[in-house]
């Protein structure tokens, strides 16, 4: 649909619109239906893959439901229900979005897919959402992109120059690809780790990170993730970018990590400063390289709220009400999967409390 179709197409109304089918956006409408907002005439729910699964239908073979850093529950629907006896080799990229197809069907949520959200403007009383498969006009938003969609790689000299192979996290598929090359794997969160971990099983690699990696010996408790939470749900509300909750957590040390330990493959370097066409480049020395993974994380897919204005002096968007899930410039909008709801159990947490807010704050609903 063209820029000129869109501008002359008649919005359709509805109450809320909902972006983004992950685990906060089905959340977010379940608790919909819950307060008595109807499906299609009251709310719709916008996705813009093609199946069901949000950015779980993407990750690399490999990450099964053993290694997986975690999988919550649904509201009203219990994940290990839906898989079988073996389901720990299961990859995390079949199971789970088997497990959200059902959910969709169970709750009757109203999924359009795949529609590709182009931008969101105000337009007095209501929020004009233009997609390429039409528009809506909505009195409330709840925008769950996340931000699998906008892959972060951050620029060092002679980048450009490089002769080998650079991907992301996101464009990871198999170790075995690297057979025989040389991997330099960037990064320090748990996905950096996880694949160090697999790639250095067959073949070399060095690990580099801007800042000494932190690993945690002791239990994860619910202690330490509230604690967790509570440090980037503070910096949203001070208008600040969210921060990973890992560099809080630290690195759980797991068997995995104790026998990459073992083998020599965890030696952390620091940065390097320039990348050369061949490899790497320290002031001390050069490393030869094929391949640079950058595990460098993802930044929040938002680029269609620009014309809303939502971001405040401190580089992030001011965030309040109960949990963090209201903008503060647009009471209108929600942003849940954002800052401390990033979490598959900080979604869920996010998407009731946002689909209450908004009822309340819009007058509707039980």
């Amino acid at each position: 649909m063209s820029t000129d179709d869109l501008a002359a197409q008649q919005p359709h109304p509805v109450d809320v619109v909902v972006i983004g089918a992950g685990q906060a956006g089905l959340s977010a409408a379940y608790y919909l239906r819950k307060f008595g907002i109807e499906p299609e005439s009251g709310f719709v729910v916008l996705d813009h893959a093609s199946g069901p699964g949000g950015a779980w239908q993407f990750r690399w073979p490999s990450l099964t439901l053993s290694t997986v850093n975690g999988v919550h529950d649904l509201p009203g629907m219990s994940f290990a229900e839906t898989t079988g006896t073996d389901a720990e080799q299961v990859p995390a990229s079949v199971a789970v979005p088997h497990y959200f197809e059902l959910y969709e069907k169970q709750f009757e949520l109203p999924v359009h897919r795949p529609v590709h959200t182009r931008v969101v403007c105000p337009r007095e009383e209501r929020l004009r959402i233009e997609t390429d498969q039409g528009v809506f006009a909505a009195r409330g938003l709840i925008n769950a992109t996340g931000t699998w969609e906008r892959p972060f790689i951050p620029h060092y000299r002679g980048a450009e120059s490089f002769r080998g192979r650079q991907l992301h996290t996101k464009d990871y598929r198999t170790a075995a690809e690297f057979e025989g090359k040389h991997v330099v794997v960037v990064g320090g969160g748990i996905s950096a780790v996880q694949l160090l971990d697999e790639i250095s099983r067959v073949t070399t690699t060095t690990w580099v990170t801007r800042r000494e990696p932190e690993f945690r010996d002791e239990p994860f408790t619910p202690d330490i993730g509230r604690d967790a939470v509570a440090m980037v749900e503070d910096r949203v509300r001070r208008g600040l970018p969210p921060g990973s909750v890992v560099s809080v957590t630290g690195l759980p040390v797991t068997p995995a990590i104790r026998a990459a330990r073992e083998r020599g493959v965890m030696n952390r370097l620091p940065m390097f400063s320039e990348i050369l066409p061949n490899g790497v480049k320290w002031a001390d020395g050069t490393v030869d390289a094929d391949v640079i993974l950058w595990c460098t994380g993802f930044r929040s897919s938002l680029d269609h709220l620009a014309p809303l204005h939502l971001r405040g002096p401190g580089g992030g968007i001011p965030m309040t009400g109960r949990l963090a899930t209201q903008v503060e410039a647009d009471p209108r909008v929600h942003l849940v999967g954002y800052g401390p709801s990033s979490s598959t159990i900080g979604a869920n947490r996010a998407g009731q409390a946002a689909a209450r807010e908004l009822t309340a704050y819009l007058g509707i609903g039980e």
